[in-house]
């Protein structure tokens, strides 16, 4: 089996790491100091008992990733669609894709039924062009709970590892095998036969505590001890439960048992408020703007949803022209 991977980061290259463990060839595009750390020592894993090092096969070269039997991304969604001509040039016949992305994914509405059926989401993917590159036959939608971090060029350190979920996007019946290469691989991987409900699942989560941390700098237990703060992500998860009912993906209701599982998460900081205090590009449209323009497109009423969009936008903004002075 080969793996091409663009995006060999803190999730991407676990799961790089994973295919390896399970007899898999890996052609790493990558650049700069990445590129030069992965040809000299490959690719290392530390997962706070044992360091892995796996032989990869790294090149600047996206031409050299074309082929491959499964592509893997591990790019920031936002990023896809500016680097949809690089994923082009990767993409064989047969190939098929594993998106490890965050948020409201393009393949999401494929076939998926009810109002929202065939829907493209400009959040997501401007102009439809992943949807056209990258059709939901072919993909393997993942959702990913765990925890790492790049810690060095070509090395990752792995902090948790709870589960890896892997479902079908459309008709192409994948998940199974690729959960099963990633378990060989000592990646927690299971198949999913509902992955629109677990991707929805955990952006019921996602899309308040990232935004509400990356504007508040705090983490998850300080978010929900604080009662104002707190109640704005009980109604932002109340506006998502309602437009989940209207788009078919009903359920989403017991709030106090999502807190409560959030709440043993313990002092976690997001991602978008670690891409914050990196100075790093947010992942906010896909994991919020996507279910505001959702929401407008249904003539669904979303305030709270809106009025923390626009703010963490307006600090987006912010951030993006600092970076710029800088």
């Amino acid at each position: 089996m080969r793996v091409a991977v663009i995006g060999a980061g803190a999730i991407g290259g676990w799961l790089t790491s994973g295919f390896i463990e399970a007899g898999a060839e890996a052609t790493v595009l990558a650049r700069g100091a990445s590129l030069a750390a992965l040809q000299a020592h490959g690719l290392g894993l530390d997962d706070g008992t044992t360091v892995r090092r796996y032989d990869v096969h790294a090149t600047d070269d996206p031409a050299k990733l074309r082929g491959a039997d499964i592509l893997l991304l591990g790019l920031k969604a936002q990023d896809l669609s500016s680097l949809s001509p690089v994923i082009e040039r990767a993409l064989g016949p047969q190939t098929v894709v594993v998106p490890a992305v965050n948020g409201l994914p393009w393949w999401f509405f494929e076939g998926f039924g009810g109002p929202a059926q065939g829907m493209q989401l400009n959040a997501t993917d401007p102009g439809g062009v992943l949807a056209r590159l990258m059709p939901a036959d072919r993909v393997v939608g993942t959702v990913v709970h765990a925890a790492s971090f790049v810690e060095s060029p070509g090395n990752i350190r792995l902090v948790a590892a709870n589960k890896v979920i892997l479902g079908d996007a459309g008709q192409g019946g994948h998940a199974a095998q690729m959960a099963d290469v990633l378990a060989r691989g000592r990646v927690p991987a299971v198949a999913s036969t509902q992955i629109h409900r677990d991707v929805w699942g955990k952006l019921w989560g996602n899309s308040n505590m990232n935004p509400l941390s990356a504007l508040s700098r705090a983490d998850l237990l300080q978010i929900l001890d604080d009662d104002g703060v707190r109640g704005l992500a009980i109604a932002m998860m109340r506006e998502m439960s309602r437009l989940g009912e209207i788009i078919g993906l009903h359920g989403f209701d017991d709030i106090d048992e999502r807190i409560a599982t959030t709440r043993k998460l313990g002092a976690f900081r997001t991602s978008m408020l670690q891409d914050v205090e990196a100075g790093r590009t947010l992942e906010l449209d896909p994991i919020l703007g996507s279910l505001v323009e959702l929401a407008r497109k249904l003539e669904i009423p979303t305030p709270t949803m809106d009025g923390i969009y626009g703010l963490t936008r307006l600090l987006a903004q912010s951030l993006g022209e600092q970076s710029q002075k800088g």
